[in-house]
């Protein structure tokens, strides 16, 4: 009985059902083997000999197939139909070879198929095969490859750059578009332009909008119109001219439908309508190809298996009748740069099953098999059909010209089931709306209606917009700015290395989710953001390894690599003259004292670190102490700017803005040289100690209190943070109480030494825990301990009441409390005078007590000097509010944390 092994469980237990009982499936979970993560995995000196090693996870799964193959004669690799699948299959019969699993007799064949449907597996196991040999050698080239810029160029990034993780051979390439994109917004200047409308009117009473496209016999340019007062002198020309319709051109039009998904084209349109990053779309193709509802997700092919084609062709007569189905099938070119590695486009196995007929509870699943459906049945419909009209509008001096467009759909064809979505589409002067009956000939006058309303519009739109329009409000001139290139999204990055000719569709998901993981990049808004630490990297290598991170460069190396897998080179070749030129730019840059490498990135940053100031004075002057000059250095945590008198003057900020803005930076250092650092994090900014290292995994961070902002933090304040819990004092019973934040809030913890464990009380105001007494302390605890399933305190017993305060208003109690009587106003508490009892207190010892208590440290000045600047008695006090729990509290440490509460 043969042994068929694939990838996944999932999959094994899908084959398993079509083959039935004649066939021991198993998975291998992925790949089995991988290079060892030390020095010398590829062995340069020996022609690139490779030692390979099975993980851990792997042996259990290796034995399972070892095991099943002493009472089977067979064994087949089902592994996926691509490059890696091909590998898995040589790495598994490598390793059962090397175990003595199989040998010399046994068979060992190779089947693939590029659907999990049974007639594709049942045919496919009709022709096997062997493993591929040119396929498995464009394999090894790119894992030698991968290795040996990752291994030998990021132990140089770790030694020159402080806080680098890693390089690699297309993620920094990857990471460098980001960097260089955030380079040019930084760099943009916009530029002002004005259009013009005119709402116009037909005889019959019909308006319709129309542009300005001449002015004075000259056509416009988009920048010809500069300022307010061209456009309001272009609106004047306008409105002293009687115009009429010159011209009505109409033209028929049609839109074809875009091809099938291809790996790339699912990515990009998963991210424009679902907001998926790569990651996760093709997480949720692969459970789809396991379930058998589509084809292999991880292609180059653009082209359609024939059949597909007809039972597309048959779903889309019976869905939408025959006017919507084209004479002949569309056929579309595989655009894949080596047809040995392309496959099917992703497609449905059964193109009459739309999303509401797959099982799965899954939403992205789901939302991902509806757009496949709807994409593949799109692209062999009819295509749609219909009608654009250009309107030119003259004065008859010839002096002004406008134009109205417009657009009617005469026949929607496969719009009717998909239309692909757009990449950051910029706001157009063009209204391509539906145009009302216009004749040549026939006056255009300016209607009764008012453009006012196109203003305001275009004011939420943009800001910055301004208007001019004419007396009757029918011409409107609207200002416009040039817009900075858009940031990258994952979709437009992955459109952008496609056309580059960077990487391959199979690798893009695990590229973008790298330099997201190296917190190289930021995903905010579902644009990329490089942060400090990627751009310095990305300057380092622009610089020390220009080539390697070149677009040209990466893209020819892929074409070889594709050369390898199509047989046509040879890939230890390929290595070799690589790996000569690189393995010598490592050596020179090895070579390199830190302070050069910063004096180089320094000056390649200069433009963006140090920008030209307002006031023509020296960017590179300390504006703290006026003397130093600023200065780029690096830490764990990236890249930030210090002066050059450090550590007499402590002026950092953050490589993108200035000291002040919101954002991390680092504060200074702590009396022992540790780097004290301000950041963000997910649940608000937090301060920091230092940075984490094998001895120490978990540094010192505190999160900012309410009402403490990250403009405003100091290095005095986040050593305070820092240095919590806070001791209060010793309990009267024993026991020290402590202040801190937690995941709750504020709070006291205490432990008499007959509790087995802490007692926890909240505090509601942050400042609480920087301010509070002993007195209160112990009230706020012996609360808690009588009322301790509560949340909130017990209220204490009144055993009299004095009356009104006379100065300031407010009730004067005496209260019983845990360790004796005690005089309360407000939040000031009082104890009594040695060897006074409750009944003996007058009115005016307790003022005098109270007034004597709130001239003491702690939250009680601040009732004090209230107490002297009233001049009336104040209204009777609201009972507070319970205590509230803050994200910033949810931020400090867990071994801080109350978490016996």
């Amino acid at each position: 009985m043969p042994v068929v092994v694939v990838e996944s469980p999932a999959k094994a237990k899908t084959i398993n059902k079509y083959l039935g009982d004649g066939y021991t499936v198993l998975a291998s979970y992925g790949h089995v083997r991988d290079l060892p993560a030390k020095d010398g995995s590829v062995d340069t000196e020996n022609g690139f000999d490779m030692t390979w090693e099975v993980g851990p996870d792997s042996r259990k799964h290796v034995k399972a197939i070892a095991d099943a193959l002493k009472d089977d004669n067979a064994l087949i690799l089902a592994t996926d139909p691509d490059r890696e699948g091909e590998a898995i299959s040589w790495h598994l019969e490598e390793t059962l070879r090397k175990r003595k699993a199989i040998n010399k007799d046994t068979p060992v064949s190779r089947v693939v198929f590029n659907a999990i449907t049974k007639s594709a597996v049942t045919e496919a196991m009709k022709n096997p095969r062997q493993v591929d040999a040119p396929l498995v050698e464009a394999y090894l080239a790119r894992r030698a490859l991968d290795y040996l810029v990752g291994f030998n160029l990021s132990p140089v990034l770790w030694r020159k750059l402080p806080g680098a993780r890693s390089a690699g051979r297309v993620q920094s390439v990857c990471l460098r578009l980001i960097v260089e994109r955030e380079m040019e917004i930084e760099a943009f200047t916009a530029r002002e332009y004005w259009s013009v409308k005119a709402l116009l009117t037909t005889p019959r009473g019909q308006d319709y909008e129309a542009r300005l496209v001449s002015l004075a016999g000259k056509k416009l340019d988009k920048f010809d119109l500069e300022n307010a007062t061209q456009a309001e002198m272009a609106v004047q020309a306008i409105t002293s001219r009687a115009l009429t319709v010159t011209s009505v051109e109409a033209k028929p039009a049609s839109r074809n439908p875009s091809a099938p998904f291809m790996t790339s084209t699912l990515q990009q349109e998963a991210s424009r309508k679902f907001g998926m990053g790569a990651k996760q779309c093709m997480s949720a193709a692969q459970r789809l190809y396991e379930a058998g509802y589509i084809t292999y997700m991880r292609t180059d092919g653009i082209d359609m298996a024939p059949e597909a084609v007809m039972a597309a062709r048959d779903a889309i007569k019976d869905r939408f009748g025959p006017e919507y189905l084209p004479k002949s099938p569309r056929m579309y070119k595989n655009k894949a740069k080596n047809a040995q590695e392309a496959h099917e486009c992703i497609r449905p196995t059964d193109m009459t099953r739309d999303a509401g007929h797959i099982k799965t509870s899954d939403a992205d699943q789901r939302k991902l098999y509806d757009l496949i459906w709807k994409r593949t049945l799109a692209c062999q419909m009819e295509a749609a059909r219909m009608e654009r009209t250009t309107v030119e509008i003259g004065s008859n001096d010839g002096q002004v010209g406008l134009r109205a467009t417009g657009q009617v759909m005469l026949f929607e064809g496969f719009l009717k089931v998909y239309e692909e979505g757009r990449d950051d589409v910029p706001t157009g002067d063009d209204d391509d709306g539906r145009l009302p009956q216009i004749m040549q000939g026939e006056p255009a006058a300016f209607a009764k209606s008012s453009l006012r309303s196109e203003f305001a519009r275009a004011s939420d739109w943009a800001e910055t917009t301004a208007a001019v329009l004419s007396p009757n409000e029918s011409i409107l001139g609207l200002q416009h700015f040039t817009q900075a290139p858009p940031r990258y999204t994952e979709a437009t990055l992955v459109k952008k290395m496609e056309e580059l000719g960077i990487g391959r569709p199979s690798t893009y998901a695990s590229v973008l989710t790298t330099i997201q993981d190296r917190e190289y990049v930021r995903k905010e808004q579902n644009r990329l953001f490089p942060e400090d630490k990627g751009r310095i990297v990305t300057i380092f290598l622009i610089n020390f390894f220009r080539k390697y991170v070149g677009y040209e460069f990466t893209a020819n190396l892929e074409e070889d690599l594709d050369r390898v897998s199509a047989g046509e080179a040879d890939y230890k070749e390929i290595l070799a003259r690589f790996w000569r030129d690189f393995s010598a730019a490592i050596a020179e840059t090895s070579e390199l004292r830190i302070t050069e490498v910063l004096d180089v990135l320094d000056a390649a940053l200069s433009p963006t670190l140090y920008p030209p100031r307002e006031d023509g004075s020296d960017p590179r002057q300390c504006p703290l102490c006026g003397t130093g000059q600023l200065h780029l250095k690096t830490s764990r945590s990236g890249g930030f700017v210090g002066c050059g008198n450090y550590p007499e003057c402590r002026y950092t900020r953050p490589i993108g803005g200035d000291a002040g803005e919101n954002g991390d930076r680092i504060l200074g250092q702590d009396e022992a040289g540790n780097e004290i650092s301000l950041r963000s994090g997910r649940f608000g900014p937090y301060v920091q100690r230092g940075e984490a290292t094998e001895e120490n995994k978990k540094p010192d961070r505190a999160s900012l209190p309410k009402g403490w902002t990250a403009e405003a933090m100091t290095l005095e304040k986040a050593l305070t943070l820092l240095s919590l819990p806070r001791d209060v004092g010793q309990h009267p019973e024993g026991g020290m109480i402590s202040a801190n934040f937690g995941r709750f809030g504020p709070y006291l913890m205490h432990q008499l030494p007959d509790e087995a464990k802490p007692v926890y009380a909240n505090l509601k105001d942050p400042n609480d825990v920087f301010e509070i007494g002993m007195n209160r302390a112990v009230e706020l605890l012996a609360a808690k301990r009588a009322n301790p399933g509560g949340r909130g305190r017990a209220a204490a017993k009144a055993l009299r009441d004095l009356g009104e305060h006379p100065e300031n208003g407010g009730p004067i109690q005496i209260l019983e409390g845990r360790y004796g009587p005690y005089i309360k106003w407000d939040k000031v508490n009082a104890t009594l005078p040695k060897g006074t009892e409750p009944d003996d207190v007058t009115m005016e010892m307790a003022v005098a007590a109270i007034a004597a208590k709130a001239t003491k440290p702690g939250k009680a000045r601040k009732t004090a000097a209230k107490a002297t600047t009233a001049k009336k008695p104040a209204a009777k006090k609201a009972a507070p509010k319970k205590a509230t729990t803050t994200k910033a509290a949810a931020k400090a440490p867990a071994k801080r944390a109350a978490a016996g509460k």
